[in-house]
């Protein structure tokens, strides 16, 4: 199938190369050069412009920085200018409003279109492990499903047009508390002279057992290997999941949700990137506590 891919950074470069290992032929676009460049290696046809990207292209998948972004890049670019009944699959983590939006504007022109965020991070989407999160219809779904499964390891269907959004925004704002619950633990734990990798062998294993400790741990040489264990580089950048819990912040507000644990989470992102620290993996915060 001809894809075009919109958006080669961190998340989307990986991405585009497992569909190109998938027997896809790749259209890519993006702004920057180097990640052109490194598209061009993985196997993807690049191009200077979206419009040129999505000429002739069956599928359009885009991974881009925010919902502003994806309106105007669909707008003026993919909408009217793909061919007639080609997919639409935004992968991008925006707001709830924008998703339905844009999905409105694209099947106004008789196109079909899915917002289908992920969750796994920079290496998971290097290796094809990602989840998916699917908004959209029953048919826009079914015919996404094989697309996005060359790229992950679970693709679900979540539901309605911003189906998808919801559930990575709400999946996102527990992450982001349970890390930093997690990091506290660990650094009370020290504090008590226990020793790290014997509470880590007690606790994985007891009821206080959660993602963010036995897949991801925040204190280097404890558990599988982490950002932690590289200097907290690499990952899910803290500037990206303080985006997202602004995201969940912005959408409780719209049902009038109270979210203490939520607040506080974005609150202490909000701190730790204001000092500096927004490109360190998020599990950096156990820095500041």
């Amino acid at each position: 199938m001809k894809v075009a891919f919109i958006g080669l950074g961190n998340m989307g470069g990986g991405m585009a190369a497992n569909l190109v290992k998938a027997g896809h032929e790749v259209r890519a676009s993006d702004l920057s050069p180097e990640a052109l460049d490194r598209a061009k290696d993985n196997g993807c046809a690049v191009f200077g412009t979206v419009q040129e990207a999505v000429a002739d292209a069956e599928a359009v998948v885009s991974m881009l920085p925010n919902g502003a972004i994806v309106d105007a890049v669909y707008g003026a670019d993919v909408i009217g200018h793909a061919p007639q009944g080609a997919l639409f699959l935004d992968c991008s983590t925006i707001d709830v409003d924008t998703a339905r939006k844009v999905t409105k504007a694209a099947e106004s022109a008789d196109y079909e279109m899915v917002d289908a965020p992920v969750s796994g991070g920079i290496a998971a989407a290097n290796g094809g492990t990602l989840t998916f999160m699917v908004g959209g219809t029953d048919n826009a779904f079914a015919r996404a499903e094989p697309i996005l499964a060359a790229m992950g390891k679970a693709v679900i269907h979540a539901g309605a047009s911003g189906a998808g959004q919801a559930a990575k925004i709400c999946n996102n704002m527990l992450l982001g508390a349970s890390m930093i619950a997690t990091c506290e633990t660990f650094k009370l734990a020290e504090k008590l002279g226990l020793d790290l990798q014997t509470f880590y062998d007690i606790s994985s294993k007891a009821s206080g057992q959660n993602w963010s400790m036995t897949s991801y741990c925040p204190v280097p040489g404890v558990g599988p290997q982490s950002p932690a264990d590289n200097g907290y580089q690499g990952g899910f950048a803290a500037a990206l999941m303080l985006k997202d819990l602004k995201l969940a912040m912005e959408a409780a507000a719209s049902v009038d949700a109270i979210v203490p644990m939520g607040e506080k989470a974005a609150s202490l992102y909000e701190a730790f990137a204001r000092d500096g620290s927004g490109g360190m993996d998020f599990s950096g915060i156990i820095k500041t506590l």
